[in-house]
Order: C-alpha cells, then sequence, then structure tokens
C-alpha cells in the first residue's frame, strides 16, 4: 500500500511538484471546438475572448479520418493563440482507443506548457486515473514542465458514477467531473436517445378524483438526472475539486438549455458545456449568482458580523448557517468579478 506521505511526491523523476489544493478558476462555459475544421479553428481568437475555457475536442464528434488531423490542429493552435486569461483544455480520446497515447504525448510535449486541463472520456474508477497520472508525469519530465497539468473525467459510465468517489480521489491532478448524460443513459440501457435534459415519459400523475374518474390528471415532468448530478457533486466537493454540467444536446431550445443549467448551478455544479455560440450566454449567465442575491448576501453577512449567533433580516432569521451559504455566493461572485468587470459593477465590488 502506498503510503499518503507519497501522494504529493512527484511519480517521475524531474515531474513538477503535485499540487495540493486546485485553484478556483473561472470555467462557467467550456465551449468545444474541431481543431481539425479550419473555418471553427480560424474563429478560436475572438471566441477565447468571451468565454472562460476553449477546448479542443478530439474524442466523440470527430471522425475517425479526423483524428489525427484534429490532435495536429490543437497543437497549430496552442503555439499560434495567445489565450490570456481564457484556460485550454481538451478532450482526448478514451483510454481504450489508438489514438489515447499519440493524444497524450504529442500533446503534452508540444503544448504542455499552453495546456491546463486534460479532460479523460468514460471513466470506470480510479485505475484509469492512475494510469494516465503516471504517464503524464513522465511526459511532463521528458518535456521540462514546471506545472503539473490537471485532470478532468467524464462521469458516463454506470461503472464510473458506482466509483465516483474515488475516481475524484485517484491523483492530486483531479481538477474535476462533467456529467456526461449521453453515454450515462447508453450505459445504464436507458430507453431516450436525448443528450441531457428531461423526458416527457419520466413524469409523475395526480391521484385519479374520486367523485369524478374522468377529471383532468395533473402531470409533472420529473428529472432522471437528479440523483447522479447529486452523487457527483457530493464526490467532487469532498476532495476538493470541481463538479460541472455536460452537454446539452438541443442547440434551438434555450429555454429548456437554461433550465438544465440552472438546476445544476443550484446543486453545486461550478460550469457546463457550451456546444454551440448560443449556449456560451446562457452558461454565463446562469452560472454568474444574481446580482441582487449577491447584495442579499453581502447584507446579511454585514449584519452577523462575525457570524455567530442569529438576527432577523427583513422577517427572515439569519444564522450561522445562512452566513456560511451567503459566504458561498459571494466568493463566487468575487472570483468572477476577477475576470469580468461588468460583473464587479453590477455586484458592487
Amino acid at each position: 500500500m502506498r503510503s499518503a506521505k507519497d501522494f504529493f511526491k512527484p511519480k517521475a523523476i524531474g515531474a513538477p511538484m503535485p499540487l495540493r489544493e486546485i485553484p478556483f478558476r473561472p470555467a462557467r462555459m467550456i465551449q468545444f471546438f474541431d481543431p481539425s475544421n479550419p473555418k471553427m479553428a480560424a474563429k478560436i481568437p475572438d471566441i477565447a475572448k468571451k468565454v472562460d475555457v476553449v477546448l479542443g475536442n478530439l474524442e466523440d464528434a470527430i471522425q475517425v479520418d479526423n483524428k489525427i488531423a484534429a490532435r495536429e490542429g490543437l497543437v497549430k493552435i496552442g503555439r499560434a493563440v495567445e489565450f490570456g486569461d481564457t484556460q485550454l483544455w481538451t478532450r482526448v480520446n478514451s483510454l481504450d482507443s489508438p489514438w489515447i497515447l499519440d493524444d497524450l504525448t504529442q500533446l503534452v510535449l508540444e503544448i504542455g506548457d499552453k495546456l491546463d486541463v486534460i479532460m479523460i472520456p468514460k471513466v470506470e474508477g480510479p485505475w484509469d486515473i492512475h494510469y494516465v497520472d503516471q504517464l503524464l508525469a513522465q511526459l511532463e519530465a521528458k518535456a521540462g514542465l514546471e506545472k503539473p497539468l490537471l485532470l478532468h473525467a467524464i462521469l458516463e459510465t454506470h461503472q464510473g458514477v458506482i466509483n465516483v468517489e474515488e475516481i475524484c480521489g485517484a491523483s492530486p491532478r483531479m481538477q474535476g467531473i462533467s456529467f456526461g448524460p449521453a453515454d450515462l443513459a447508453a450505459s445504464r440501457r436507458m430507453k431516450t436517445t436525448r443528450v441531457g435534459g428531461g423526458h416527457p415519459g419520466y413524469l409523475v400523475r395526480t391521484d385519479p378524483d374520486p367523485s369524478d374518474e374522468n377529471a383532468p390528471r395533473i402531470t409533472a415532468q420529473q428529472d432522471p438526472w437528479h440523483y447522479t448530478m447529486a452523487r457527483m457533486v457530493d464526490a467532487c466537493t469532498a476532495h476538493g475539486i470541481f463538479p460541472y454540467y455536460g452537454p446539452f444536446g438541443d442547440i434551438k431550445d434555450v429555454v429548456a438549455c437554461e433550465d438544465q443549467f440552472r438546476a445544476s448551478f443550484l446543486l453545486g455544479c461550478v460550469g457546463a458545456w457550451s456546444l454551440h455560440p448560443a449556449q456560451i450566454d446562457i452558461a454565463k449567465r446562469v452560472f454568474s449568482p444574481d446580482p441582487e442575491e449577491v447584495k442579499w448576501a453581502k447584507r446579511v453577512i454585514d449584519e452577523m458580523g462575525d457570524g455567530s449567533g442569529v438576527t432577523m433580516l427583513d422577517g427572515k432569521m439569519q444564522d450561522d448557517a445562512t452566513v456560511k451559504q451567503c459566504r458561498v455566493m459571494v466568493d463566487l461572485a468575487m472570483a468572477l468579478s476577477e475576470k469580468d468587470p461588468e460583473l464587479k459593477d453590477a455586484y458592487g465590488f
């Protein structure tokens, strides 16, 4: 058994020291792009100014014949574009694919100093993270990198859900986890062809009216993902990493997209994937606390002083628990304000 004292030592000679704490960086929207598409690649410098994260996608949605072109395109973009405070991530191919070894090797050796996070799809258990962790340490040492690359797992199999707590704690590199509803639905043998969101068949219905058997019975659509999302958020929080909602596939249904993003935000997620420019503003709006709520939270904190005791504010009881809730909101607002001047003004910082 490996000693806990060795957990934060480099796993290869010459590799950078692992982080003891994952710093929070705004990642409200993770904007995916296909590096093999020249038109899309040409837009990256402008897109990078509008988002928190741009992600070069090498896995799903990239045709087999374009896998190498996508990887090489990402290397070219990584070398050429100045991203400023916008993060550059990539989603590599799955660990059972013939492309993953070359993905990691070429990206780390050629643009490892530009990459922030590597997203690993279809993670089944901590053993997957252990493999990538060791390999990255060797590649970092070979490339002479000064900071460790971080890992982000996608939760998209039933086995991954079972092992989500162990995945979150598998390595100091773990930055976060994204929820992947489409592959997870297939893995569970769920009967849906949607990518994220609810389903009209997953509902509850009021009891029949005993005085009128023909009376309408109200139905309400339920959220089939609530259990998994809540479990993922708890696992991430317990290990000091960050949970994200993944893709919402119906690009035209901006209302349902916003609803799904907001539900995940309220549960504790810090961001979501944006698959189309139409979803960028939705994610930015949803994953930024409402200015009025931030002002209220600041007021509660000011009224409570050291945070102990209890007070009444506009007829509402405030105690140490509500102060903690308010500090979550204010801390997030302050972190986002450092990147977004408009939010800084709106929040009054």
